[in-house]
């Protein structure tokens, strides 16, 4: 054996006693809560503007999630056919908007044909977020006005 080759044996066997002690500590108790990561603090408004670009390459979904301050969740799922125009992929929002959440609650409304406004009619303030989308060629915008 060379030099060379006591010096490679000596280095690698250095740093695998050195990566092993590293990961060698005390374990550390964890909890649930501990463990979970942090909800991000919602963004609220009184009204949001779903802007949807382009139409559908592609028959899938928009997944959307309307969040009242300090209440639950309410999912919207809504279903777009292959070649729905821009117009066509906001009129399916805004109907999906429609039937899924209060009309006591929250105002739905096209605007300008290729936008959706979600109005708080009354309660607390709420934040709408896009949560999955599976549509080719459509990108959506949110934003509070």
């Amino acid at each position: 054996m060379n030099f060379r080759t006591l010096g490679l044996l000596g280095l690698a066997a250095t740093l695998s006693l050195t990566s092993a002690s590293a990961f060698a500590q005390e374990p550390v108790a964890t909890t649930p809560a501990a463990t979970a990561a942090p909800a991000a603090p919602l963004k609220l408004s009184n009204k949001w503007r779903i802007e949807v670009h382009e139409g559908s390459n592609n028959t899938g979904t928009l997944l959307f999630r309307v969040t009242p301050d300090k209440g639950t969740a309410t999912d919207v799922l809504v279903n777009i056919k292959k070649g729905r125009s821009e117009n066509g992929v906001a009129r399916d929002v805004k109907d999906t908007f429609k039937k899924v959440l209060d009309p006591k609650v929250y105002h739905i409304e096209g605007d300008d044909g290729e936008d959706v406004l979600v109005k708080k009619r009354k309660g607390p303030d709420f934040e709408v977020k896009l949560v999955e989308s599976t549509l080719k060629g459509t990108r959506i915008n949110l934003d509070k006005e």
